[in-house]
Formats: structure tokens, sequence, C-alpha cells
């Protein structure tokens, strides 16, 4: 997949989640983009999606276990069916190493991949711990099923450090939107289309941006690598999400119905150490370790 190739653009340090008090609006408001937090307003906008998509997926009944799926990456019906369709693209059919979230609606995903003889990555919490991955070796592991949920996979994988990963094909992110842009028409097929934006929105903690910032730190990922994500159509936002220098956007967008596959959007390439607070670099070793070869 090609890119166009821009001025590299730094990772910012993930900030805690806060969990917005608005109700969900009726409708979509007709802006040009959704407000990225640089005017003052510290991404309430995006708040105010992320709960106004949480309670779509709950008053239309399509969100599944766990519940609610308010501050999380919410679970959704044809979760499984959207991992089906991931499976019949080239870039699943291309890959043998995959890094993935742990949340629910991707299970299907990570299951997907270690019954075809995937690795899959999956990151500690919070990158809490110096060896900061687990590895899910299928190989290795008799129970896939055990081995591929949050708790089993602290169980059964084995937990590595940056250096012990292997090159990634492929990462898989949970989201709790994607903008779909303006999307283009959909090809003869009917269930492919592609769209000009990619901006994703997750739970606000940036931790899923901060793991691509570590891979991408170490070389393995690049500008090709491709990112996807499973989602639910009612997810899919008809407005853009104005996105900002550490910001991973999505190559591949699949839902239960279709596959989208958003146009101009170029990854960030590396960590800007002077937005890194002391105390965040203690929490998380492996940026400790990072500034200490650099420095």
């Amino acid at each position: 997949m090609s890119r166009r190739t821009t001025t590299p653009r730094a990772i910012r340090t993930p900030q805690p989640a806060t969990q917005p008090k608005s109700t969900r609006p009726t409708e979509v408001p007709d802006v040009g983009s959704v407000d990225d937090g640089r005017n003052g307003d510290h991404g309430t906008d995006k708040e105010s999606i992320r709960e106004r998509v949480w309670d779509d997926l709950e008053e239309s009944g399509e969100a599944r276990f766990p519940f609610p799926p308010h501050g999380r990456i919410p679970n959704f019906a044809g979760a499984d069916d959207a991992a089906d369709r991931l499976a019949e693209q080239p870039e699943w059919t291309d890959a043998t190493t995959i890094k993935a979230n742990p949340d629910a609606p991707q299970l299907p995903v990570r299951r997907r991949a270690l019954r075809e003889g995937k690795t899959v990555y999956m990151a500690v919490p919070r990158l809490r711990d110096e060896k900061c991955f687990l590895k899910l070796d299928p190989a290795e592991l008799e129970d896939y099923d055990a081995a591929t949920t949050v708790s089993g996979s602290s169980a059964h994988g084995e937990q590595v450090g940056p250096d012990e990963v292997d090159r990634v094909d492929l990462i898989v992110s949970g989201s709790v939107a994607v903008s779909a842009g303006r999307e283009s028409a959909r090809t003869a097929s009917d269930d492919r289309s592609t769209a000009d934006d990619g901006g994703r929105i997750g739970k606000g903690e940036g931790y899923s941006d901060l793991e691509y910032a570590v891979l991408r730190e170490l070389g393995l990922v690049d500008a090709s690598t491709p990112v996807a994500t499973t989602i639910h159509e009612r997810q899919l936002l008809d407005e853009r999400v104005a996105m900002e220098p550490h910001d991973v956007a999505m190559d591949l967008v699949v839902t239960p119905e279709r596959v989208i596959r958003p146009e101009g959007s170029d990854q960030p390439t590396g960590i800007d150490w002077d937005l890194l607070a002391d105390e965040r670099l203690e929490e998380i070793p492996v940026l400790d370790g990072f500034r200490e070869n650099v420095s």
C-alpha cells in the first residue's frame, strides 16, 4: 500500500481518559471535522462522540458482552463476521505476525490468527512492565481459545521485551469510532469502498498510539505496515476526525458488511521526548529505557 510522504509526526504520551457526562445528541453536528482539542476544548467533541456511539450501540441492542459498552472498546453483534471479512483481505493473508489489541470485539481476530498459524503479540496493559508485550506462538499453545482472552493471554503467553518482538506484518486495533470521511461509491462487489480519512477514536487513553510508537522506534513497523480495525456499522462516522501528530490512522476498516480503505493519511514516525513528563517515564519502563539509549 502506497502512502504520501510527509514530514515525520511525533508520538505524544497518553493521557488519562475522562468519562464524559454529556448525553448522546439526536444527530451528528454538521461540522467539517471533529475538534481535536487544540483550540482549548481538550477533546470535548471526541468525548461526546464516544458517548454517543456507546449509547447508540446499547440502545440499538447491537452491543455485546461485556456490558455496559461505555468506557471500553465496545463489543458488537457481528464481530465474528467482521473478523471473517478481515481474514479475506490480502493484508491478512500476507501476514505471519500480527500485533493485536486485547479487547473483546477483536477476540475472534486473535483466535483466527492462531488457528491460521500466525504469531500474535498483545501489549501488557498500560505497558506497565519492562517486558511489555505478550507473545502468543501457535506452535507453543494447546488451547487457542483460552490463550486469546485477556486473562488467558497472561497465563499462556510468553512475556517479552520490545527487543524480543518479531517484525510485525499487520496491526489490528480496537476502536470506539472511525471516520469514513467522504466515502466514495462502492465497487461492483458492493462490499468494498474507499474513503479519504481513517481517523480513529479510541477510549481516550492513548496507549494504542504509544504501542505503535514503541514498535516504530524499534523498526518493527514502518509506513508500509497496514493498520486495521474491526467495528460495527454504527461506529462509522460521517464527519472527519482531526488527526493530531501522534494519532495512528486506519488503513483498513472492516465491518460485518463491508471493507473500507481510507486514503491519504500518513502515520507518525517517532517519539517526541520533550512531551514526556518524568512521571510518565517512570510509569512506563520501556520509555525510560529508550530515553537512556538516545541520550
